[in-house]
């Protein structure tokens, strides 16, 4: 199937205690580009989510918004600093002591020096909670293919019509190219009578002279090649594979023998016929530049 460059996806789980927003776009681009933006504290699944859309996207510039809102209170770790505590309670027995204070384990004013206790957030799951995350990249993949596959149907199908257009105008210029070489040897015969007033005309040199023409103006080896490229580009557009690179090269090829059998044209009307090619060719390079 046959996929644009363009594409947007979005999926919404509540999964393993978290609510989980995922939203894919992705533009033209010459390779795969991989932008992400994620919470700090999930920072370990940018590596992770983008080797895992690489299995589904090989060319667009993809930006990755990924939300993660937890659904329960963040489970912490209490760390007491002792010898910090020990400090406290050496200083406060030696004020007791100088000063005769009764010294007593008084717990609520050690606690009051909150700098002794530390509070540290639990280590994230990190496999954990890439497993519930992988579930709703999937499904936002999907709408983003989805996407992608619809869009791409339609530049498949725009492509294909305009290389119709261009193989009748290549017929056009295989059955008039013949012709060409015949009006110019009569046009030839002419001219000689014109010049030799009516005097017998040379036969052979008037066969020699249309020979040179008709070497000179035949497009035969070029309107096969260009036969030949579009029935491959058809035949791209038939795998199932990433084709924008291949029908870049080709629609280069396309607009080589284009060029070719411009040059060649002596005739008004093939040249015209060029120009149509040349402006098709034109329209299908500015479309498969969205092809992935």
């Amino acid at each position: 199937m046959i996929r644009s460059m363009t594409g947007y996806g979005r999926a919404v789980q509540s999964v393993a205690g978290m609510t989980v927003t995922v939203e894919i776009k992705s533009v033209n681009h010459r390779f795969f580009e991989f932008n992400s933006k994620i919470y700090r504290a999930y920072s370990f699944l940018e590596e992770k989510v983008k080797a895992h859309l690489q299995q589904y996207i090989s060319r667009g510039k993809v930006d990755c918004f990924i939300q993660i809102e937890t659904e329960q209170v963040e489970e912490g770790v209490v760390q007491i600093n002792h010898s910090l505590a020990a400090g406290y309670m050496a200083a406060i027995k030696e004020l007791c002591e100088k000063y005769s204070l009764e010294m007593n384990n008084n717990v609520e004013l050690l606690t009051s020096h909150t700098d002794i206790f530390t509070v540290k957030k639990a280590p994230a799951d990190e496999e954990g909670i890439w497993n519930a995350v992988k579930g709703v990249v999937d499904e936002a993949v999907k709408s983003f293919i989805a996407m992608r596959e619809v869009e791409g149907a339609k530049l498949k199908a725009d492509v294909l019509s305009r290389a119709d257009t261009i193989l009748n105008e290549v017929s056009f210029i295989e059955e008039r190219s013949p012709q060409t070489v015949s009006e110019y040897n009569e046009k030839l015969k002419a001219r000689m009578r014109e010049l030799l007033d009516d005097t017998q005309v040379d036969e052979q040199r008037l066969l020699t002279e249309a020979a040179i023409f008709a070497d000179k103006v035949a497009v035969a080896e070029e309107t096969v090649r260009l036969r030949s490229h579009i029935d491959q580009l058809r035949t791209f557009f038939d795998c199932d594979e990433a084709i924008g690179r291949k029908l870049d090269f080709l629609v280069q090829e396309i607009n080589r023998e284009a060029n070719t059998i411009g040059s060649k044209a002596s005739d008004i009307e093939i040249a015209r016929k060029v120009i149509n090619i040349k402006s098709e060719v034109e329209k299908i390079r500015e479309q498969i530049q969205n092809i992935e």
